[in-house]
């Protein structure tokens, strides 16, 4: 498995993770540095006042100055001077006043506002028309910076504590979703809805979550499909004990009257039908249930053919059967135990829907990496709809091989069952002279 989700979970997770908080801290860099500076109106308002003592100033009127600057103290509530300077030589080379304007007392009002001091800085306004300038101690009303503890939260710890609930909530739904789906599909099928996938309700991922859907789909399909074939052969299997039931109740019943060595024979041979019956399917069932692979010996093909056509010649002499065969054909990890009895049943099916004195040729060839064995008969055949539903169990088809609704019993689908468990392959075909043709395909190794 690629580990798809857990790339794609570290991909999202560490990459947007870091990126995030590097947008995070470049934000708040940002932000710190827009609220540092002093509004743009009291800038104006500032620099209004500082015209204003400068007028003052020029005019030589102190006590105007000074009354004007009083007022502006208790209004505001913060300290208020004017400052003039002088440029004076204390050692070395005489200084050249051109190149020197003026000395600094304090900020000017286009820096940048420390927003952590906690006494607000002295804001200086130097005067344009004289040596001199307007100090203030910045007012706590111009102060900037008023929200950035407030902002500093939301950005440091809101806002990344909202994203990563959405990242969470994101991640959640993107594991339990399909586990959910997961989940009401188990109920279902467990409730007997036996069609119920998920893989479909996943859309286009393709996951180590995918994958367990895709799991859970294959395997909810095979024991649907086991479940649906188990309760079809109990089904069928009590309707054809039925008939052989009724007969042998019929023959208990009558069996004091006349006649009674003739029931008791009736009696024995349903008994062996019955067994036989209740045998071939629970090893039906078991072949359908463990899908066995059984590979042990080495198998002479010819060897096998002949002792099931002595058999089968026995007991259906009044019909002719025929053998094709090479010398040998010996095939590896096969077995005796499956193949001779899956030949049996092929071999008697076509001898019992073959009219007397008609024949059942068998011929035994060999292609490529294979042996093929065909069987073929003389009877009136199947129709094409129907070739491949005769080796189910118990398959019905109306005016069949003979008159009436014969059933075709266990014979032909324990037959491919049995072939199955040796890797072998079974189909058939109505034969172009007439009759059904049975080919069977076993691989040599």
């Amino acid at each position: 498995m690629k580990r798809q989700f857990l790339w794609k979970s570290c991909l999202i997770i560490a990459t947007g993770l870091v990126a995030f908080f590097y947008i995070l801290s470049v934000l708040t860099l940002k932000t710190e540095e827009g609220m540092s500076f002093i509004a743009k109106s009291d800038r104006q308002q500032l620099k209004a006042w500082a015209k204003t003592a400068e007028a003052l100033y020029l005019s030589g009127d102190k006590l105007a100055l000074n009354q004007w600057i009083t007022e502006l103290k208790q209004k505001e509530s913060t300290r208020v001077s004017i400052a003039s300077f002088n440029i004076e030589n204390i050692a070395g080379e005489n200084i050249n006043v051109d190149t020197v304007e003026a000395y600094h007392f304090g900020r000017n009002v286009d820096w940048k506002i420390h927003l952590y001091f906690e006494q607000n800085p002295i804001m200086e306004l130097p005067f344009s028309k004289a040596k001199g300038s307007f100090l203030i101690k910045l007012p706590d009303r111009m102060r900037p910076g008023e929200y950035w503890l407030t902002t500093k939260i939301v950005l440091q710890i809101i806002l990344p504590m909202t994203i990563l609930i959405i990242l969470s909530t994101w991640l959640y739904r993107h594991i339990i979703t399909p586990l959910h789906q997961l989940e009401k599909a188990t109920s279902a099928f467990s409730k007997g809805n036996f069609d119920v996938r998920v893989k479909k309700l996943l859309g286009n991922r393709n996951d180590e979550l995918a994958h367990l859907a895709a799991t859970f789909d294959q395997m909810a399909s095979q024991i649907g499909e086991l479940i649906a074939s188990q309760r079809q052969l109990i089904s069928d299997l009590s309707h054809e004990l039925r008939t052989p039931l009724t007969r042998l109740d019929i023959a208990v019943n009558n069996f004091e009257m006349d006649n009674s060595h003739q029931h008791l024979e009736r009696i024995s041979r349903e008994s062996v039908y019955i067994r036989k019956l209740v045998e071939d399917t629970l090893t039906l069932a078991w072949l359908d249930n463990e899908k066995p692979i059984i590979q042990r010996e080495h198998v002479d093909l010819v060897d096998l053919l002949d002792v099931v056509i002595d058999d089968a010649k026995f007991e259906f002499s009044n019909r002719e059967l025929i053998l094709e065969t090479p010398n040998n054909a010996i095939i590896s990890n096969s077995s005796h135990q499956a193949l001779c009895p899956a030949l049996e049943n092929i071999i008697r099916n076509a001898l019992r829907h073959t009219p007397v004195g008609k024949k059942v040729t068998v011929k035994l060839i060999k292609q490529n990496n294979n042996y093929c064995i065909e069987v073929i008969d003389q009877g009136p055949g199947i129709a094409t709809q129907y070739l491949d539903k005769i080796f189910r169990p118990f398959f019905r088809v109306e005016n069949s091989r003979e008159a009436g609704n014969e059933s075709f019993g266990l014979g032909l689908a324990l037959a491919k069952r049995l072939l199955n468990s040796v890797r072998a392959n079974i189909s058939a075909e109505n034969h172009h002279a007439g009759g059904l043709m049975v080919l069977i395909t076993i691989p040599i190794t």
